[in-house]
């Protein structure tokens, strides 16, 4: 520890030395900046992680860019696929022919009754093809069977159509992977049409209101029972979430020299997580106030522990100030002491966050399902550079604010009467 001291240049030795005169409270101090440091740098650490988590899970789920009719989201069809699209099969020769684009989902959006024999209840279908469940990798949370086989495999048995059930809505209709439901829905000229479906898996959203709705069928199943050769929606999947915003803007460019028979409207993911926005306006608030907190705790600290020194070390600055140092030599004497503090403070801090990091990698610990949903989630900190950058330079700031507040006080008082107090 000495020849590293002894490699510091003679201003912060001298500064180390003065924060040793009184150890005790010079550790306090930085235990307290040390503590600060730690508790924003992990708190944001959390809430990038679970930002990035909300924000895969919404894309995954609604696709990066969705291209859909204008207004399809904010007005509710007269008939099924009345403002769907027709002909994709262009758009996604388009959309696919971009490197960023990891592929291309037709989507039908429907609604009807769904019935065992016995009971029926309402139902919320989507119809995709085998792709989109790839698409959804990890956020799928599949409870009994599989997936929706590929309708083009041999696999795949035409006189058995799939279905997936939502796990709350098969658990109502008393039904499991192997049983047969039937759907009932409108169709695009207004008729009703009923087709039996073989449940081939069960799966949880973590949201009870579409555990209790949601259903899953094969796209081409869904145009038979519509009776329409249309899709809702194209959602289209990205490699990298950070590329959205970039292929929104060259889109929007293609598909205005596309000879289309229809307007088509891009909506990106942002626009449609209202469940991402909301928590990321509260985690915000949360962060600032806590920020707010921990930025005053650190200031009084710091405050209180210069004042004591520059109280302490009265008849030292008188002494100095008699021998020719200028008050503004003096205060930067006590800024560098104040700096030091905040410099290791801000470095234990970080990598106390670092090492909590790693040991939450390690040790599996679960917080509790957020409101409206039913499943858990790891607890996981995001380690930020950036993130310890901001709090370092906001802490190095306060403590230099409270040490020049304290030393300032302290330099204006007379030589005569410095020299004689005690």
């Amino acid at each position: 520890m000495g020849k590293l001291i002894s490699l510091l240049p003679y201003s912060l030795r001298l500064a180390w030395l003065n924060l040793l005169r009184n150890g005790r409270r010079s550790a306090l101090s930085i235990l307290i900046i040390t503590i600060a440091v730690f508790a924003l740098t992990s708190a944001g650490g959390f809430g990038l992680y679970t930002y990035d988590s909300l924000k895969e899970s919404t894309a995954r789920d609604t696709g990066h860019l969705t291209l859909s009719q204008p207004g399809y989201f904010e007005s509710d069809e007269e008939m099924p696929l009345s403002n769907g699209l027709s002909d994709t099969s262009e758009l996604i020769r388009t959309m696919m022919k971009y490197d960023e684009v990891r592929g291309v989902q037709p989507r039908i959006d429907f609604t009807g009754l769904i019935s065992n024999g016995v009971k029926s209840t309402i139902f919320m279908g989507t119809g995709v093809n085998d792709r989109e469940f790839d698409m959804k990798g990890p956020f799928l949370d599949m409870r009994s069977g599989k997936t929706l086989t590929d309708i083009t495999s041999s696999r795949y048995d035409v006189m058995e159509p799939e279905i997936m059930l939502g796990v709350d809505l098969a658990r109502n209709l008393n039904v499991s992977v192997g049983d047969w439901v039937t759907l009932l829905a409108t169709t695009s000229e207004g008729a009703l049409n009923a087709f039996d479906f073989k449940v081939h898996g069960t799966y949880s959203t973590g949201v009870p209101e579409l555990d209790k709705r949601q259903l899953y069928i094969h796209i081409d199943s869904a145009q038979e029972l519509l009776l329409s050769e249309k899709v809702s929606t194209l959602s289209v999947f990205l490699f990298d979430t950070e590329k959205t915003v970039e292929l929104h803007q060259r889109l929007d460019q293609e598909l205005e020299t596309m000879p289309l028979d229809y307007d088509v409207e891009i909506t990106p993911w942002q626009e449609r997580a209202f469940f991402y926005n909301k928590v990321k306006d509260l985690y915000d608030l949360i962060f600032g106030v806590m920020g707010f907190v921990m930025g005053l705790v650190v200031f009084v600290a710091l405050f209180n522990t210069m004042t004591m020194s520059v109280t302490e070390r009265t008849r030292e600055i008188g002494t100095l100030s008699a021998l020719g140092s200028y008050p503004n030599e003096i205060i930067h004497s006590f800024l560098r002491e104040a700096g030091l503090l905040a410099v290791i403070g801000v470095v234990l801090g970080a990598v106390i966050t670092a090492l909590t990091t790693i040991l939450l990698l390690v040790v599996d610990v679960q917080m509790p399902p957020p409101p409206g949903r039913t499943d858990g989630y790891p607890l996981n900190i995001y380690f930020s550079f950036e993130l310890v950058a901001y709090a370092g330079v906001g802490v190095v700031c306060i403590c230099l604010l409270a040490a020049y507040l304290s030393a300032k006080k302290g330099v204006k008082k007379p030589i005569t009467e410095a020299l004689i107090y005690v």
